[in-house]
């Protein structure tokens, strides 16, 4: 999808939301940094079109929108935490005993 659709298709939607496209809600909403000239022009070019909201992904610039963050999804990622520290709990305590030993070892062999 090109700036330029990806800029259409975001009018659309908040027209359908019953909002008026403007350069700053139209900026804040674009997949990536797009000079404030091409908006302004692609604006001033938009007709409302209530069908067209879909953005198209293209093989070369398909637009990616963060995922947002469910309750599950914060549950699955704290569970995979508490599950990590619990793996790694053993071996911190392992490499603090060979940190001590290689302490003493040093300590000793400058004596």
């Amino acid at each position: 999808m090109t700036i330029r659709e990806e800029i259409l298709t975001i009018a659309n939607q908040l027209a359908n939301q019953g909002k008026s496209p403007s350069v700053a809600l139209i900026k804040t909403k674009l997949s990536a940094p797009t000079p404030l000239p091409v908006i302004i022009s692609t604006l001033k070019s938009w007709q409302h079109d209530p069908d067209y909201i879909k953005v198209k992904a293209s093989d070369d610039n398909s637009v990616q929108k963060p995922a947002e963050n469910t309750a599950l999804e914060q549950e699955v990622q704290q569970a995979v935490r508490q599950a990590l520290q619990q793996e790694l709990a053993p071996l911190r305590s392992e490499l603090a005993e060979v940190k001590a030993l290689l302490q003493a070892l040093t300590a000793k062999d400058g004596q």
